[in-house]
């Protein structure tokens, strides 16, 4: 099954996707977001052209497990993107894995303005990876 994994972000919004043995998760792109619709102009396209079959949206509890605002805003986007696709769309937790995603560059060597732009993308391998890896 191909799934698309996304770390949510106000300004960044990054994607990875796995091939479609769920063996390999590989970060797919950076979007800057300019507006609501044309975020999801761009994720529908992706998930039309990779062929889909499953999104795992990021869930950025606090280290406590509650709710903040961004939790609340990225549960929003899971239910719009919800209503904008057949397919379903999980919501996973994503606490620590921008530390992680800044470890793993770290230990690729990826610094500076492509350090930044790898960020998001790192981040929803990693998320998307974790879900796979629960075996849902």
């Amino acid at each position: 099954m191909r799934a698309l994994g996304i770390d949510f972000g106000i300004k960044r919004v990054g994607l990875a996707v796995c091939d479609p043995t769920e063996t390999l998760c590989s970060p797919l792109v950076t979007i800057q977001r300019t507006s609501r619709q044309a975020l999801f102009d761009e994720i529908l396209e992706i998930i039309h052209n990779e062929k889909i079959e499953a999104v795992v949206v990021g869930l950025p509890l606090s280290l406590d497990g509650e709710d903040t605002l961004t939790t609340r805003q990225a549960r929003n986007f899971a239910e719009s993107l919800t209503r904008r696709t057949e397919i379903p769309v999980h919501l996973w937790d994503e606490r620590l894995t921008s530390a992680q995603a800044e470890e793993e560059l770290d230990m690729a060597g990826v610094y500076g303005k492509k350090r930044k732009q790898a960020l998001d993308s790192q981040a929803a391998t990693i998320i998307l990876r974790s879900w796979l890896e629960s075996a849902h």
